[in-house]
């Protein structure tokens, strides 16, 4: 009997069929591109952002240049805590109300968006400070020491030898936050310009990301 032969189809693909799968991606490419800055954007409004480090308000314990994680998920089930490296928004005039105390989530996104670009979001400067103490606490600096209720603040992030001038005690008005750099001699901070509103609050920072050699915890 004859064995009957099958020859697989082997034909070429054929140009319009080439050409449909092209057109085909140029038309998903916008899309694409589009998801993921819509992703990144969702990350960096409501998860995570990079930030840098300006100046040396917080050496020794953040350099000039530095970069820094900043995740902002734990502050909305909760304030934020004594000891706490955290970046907020202040306003470049201070007459003006909170920069972003009564923005709703759209507008957040906006001005993520904005920020992404450069544009400017309302005249507010980013800082990065220390949580000394918390809505409630009274804080002085007193012979060198700083003191919270009362109580000698333990920081080990500070080198020895380092004391904090002394100013007078406050109560620090609940819903706000008494900051510090870590750099006692040189940062502008709560000492002078007062507490700061938890709604000002962008996130905690918790990980060093550049220099190599700085990774690590905050």
């Amino acid at each position: 009997m004859a064995q009957v032969s099958q020859e697989q189809d082997a034909r070429p693909t054929s140009q319009p069929e080439e050409s449909a799968k092209h057109r085909s991606f140029w038309r998903e490419f916008p899309v694409l591109v589009v998801a993921a800055f819509a992703l990144a954007l969702l990350i960096k409004t409501f998860v995570l952002q990079a930030f840098y480090i300006p100046s040396g308000s917080m050496l020794p314990t953040l350099e000039v240049g530095e970069r820094i994680l900043v995740e902002k998920v734990s502050y909305r089930f909760g304030g934020p805590d004594r000891g706490n490296v955290v970046v907020f928004e202040r306003s470049l005039d201070p007459a003006a109300p909170s920069p972003h105390e009564d923005d709703s989530v759209a507008e957040d996104v906006v001005n993520a968006f904005k920020s992404l670009f450069g544009w400017p979001t309302g005249g507010e400067q980013d800082y990065v400070k220390r949580v000394m103490a918390i809505g409630g606490d009274t804080i002085e600096g007193r012979e060198g020491v700083v003191y919270v209720n009362d109580e000698p603040v333990d920081e080990p992030y500070l080198p020895d030898g380092v004391v904090t001038s002394d100013f007078p005690p406050q109560q620090v008005p609940m819903g706000e936050i008494f900051v510090m750099g870590d750099n006692r001699g040189s940062s502008d901070d709560s000492r002078n310009f007062g507490p700061v509103p938890d709604g000002e609050v962008v996130g905690r920072a918790f990980l060093s990301i550049w220099p190599a050699d700085d990774f690590g915890t905050l």
